[in-house]
C-alpha cells in the first residue's frame, strides 16, 4: 500500500513547486507551512532542505547575472551563514517548540509586507553594512524555521534588483543560505537515512511541480496568482500560530 505520509509530502511539494514555477519563489515557504500542519518543523525541514538545495542551483544559474550578484550580495551570504551558525541547534534545543509559532509568523509578515507592496530603499553606499546585518538576522530565523525569505527579500528589492536579476539573486542566495542549513541539519543528527525516501519524492514533486508552473506563467497573468498566493500564506501563518498556542506549544 502507498505511504499516506510520502503522497503528501508529493501532493505539497507539487504545489510548492508550482508556485515556485509561475512567481520564482516560495518552495520553502510554502512546503515548510503545509508540511508543519502536520509534522514538527525540525522533521519537515529535514524533508524540504535537499529539493530546497536542488532547485535554487538550478535557478542561480538561469541568467546572465551571477557576477553582479555575487559581488553586491557577498556581506547577505556571509551574515546568513554567521546567523545559522549562531543559531545552530534552535531545531533540537529546549526553544525547538516555539519553532512552528516563528514559522506562521513570518509567513504572516511576508504576506503583508508582499501585500502592500512596501518599497524600501538602501543607498549604495550602504548596501553592504546593512545586508551584512540582514544576513545575521535571516540566517538567525533560517535556523529556526527554515524560512529565508524575511528580511532577505525585502533587502534585496530595496537595493533595487530588477525583475530577472532578483530571480536569479534569490536563487544564488537561497542556494547559500540552505547548504548553511544542511551543514546545522547534519550536525544535529536531523539529516539522515530516514530522510532520504521523503526527499527523493520531494525533489522529483518539487520539479515537476516548477514545470508546470512556469508553463502557466506564460498564460496568467502572476500577479495575480501572487495576490492569492499571498492571502492564503496570511491564512496558513494564523493558523499554524493558533493551532501551537492551543497545544501549548507542544
Amino acid at each position: 500500500m502507498l505511504d499516506p505520509l510520502l503522497i503528501a509530502i508529493a501532493a505539497v511539494f507539487l504545489l510548492a513547486g508550482f508556485v515556485k514555477g509561475v512567481i520564482g519563489l516560495g518552495l520553502p515557504t510554502v512546503s515548510m507551512g503545509l508540511l508543519a500542519v502536520a509534522m514538527a518543523p525540525s522533521r519537515a525541514i529535514a524533508i524540504v532542505i535537499v529539493p530546497a538545495i536542488v532547485t535554487n542551483i538550478w535557478q542561480t544559474f538561469a541568467g546572465p547575472y551571477l557576477a553582479d550578484i555575487l559581488k553586491r550580495l557577498w556581506p547577505l551570504m556571509i551574515g546568513t551563514v554567521i546567523g545559522c551558525w549562531l543559531n545552530a541547534g534552535a531545531l533540537t534545543g529546549p526553544h525547538a517548540a516555539y519553532g512552528t509559532v516563528v514559522l506562521g509568523l513570518l509567513l504572516v509578515i511576508y504576506a503583508i509586507i508582499g501585500l502592500n507592496k512596501f518599497h524600501f530603499r538602501v543607498a549604495p553606499g550602504n548596501e553592504k553594512w546593512v545586508g551584512g546585518a540582514v544576513g545575521v538576522v535571516t540566517g538567525v530565523i533560517s535556523a529556526s524555521t527554515g524560512v529565508q525569505v524575511i528580511p532577505s527579500m525585502p533587502f534585496m528589492q530595496a537595493i533595487g534588483m530588477e525583475k530577472d536579476e532578483l530571480v536569479q539573486a534569490l536563487g544564488v542566495f537561497f542556494t547559500v543560505a540552505t547548504v548553511a542549513l544542511a551543514f546545522n541539519l547534519t550536525a544535529g543528527g536531523l539529516l539522515n537515512a530516514a530522510t532520504a525516501v521523503p526527499g527523493a519524492v520531494a525533489m522529483a514533486c518539487a520539479f515537476g511541480g516548477m514545470y508546470i508552473g512556469q508553463a502557466v506563467r506564460a498564460r496568467m497573468p502572476a500577479e495575480t496568482f501572487r495576490r492569492w498566493f499571498l492571502i492564503a500564506m496570511i491564512l496558513l501563518g494564523i493558523y499554524l500560530m493558533g493551532s501551537a498556542v492551543l497545544k501549548g506549544f507542544g
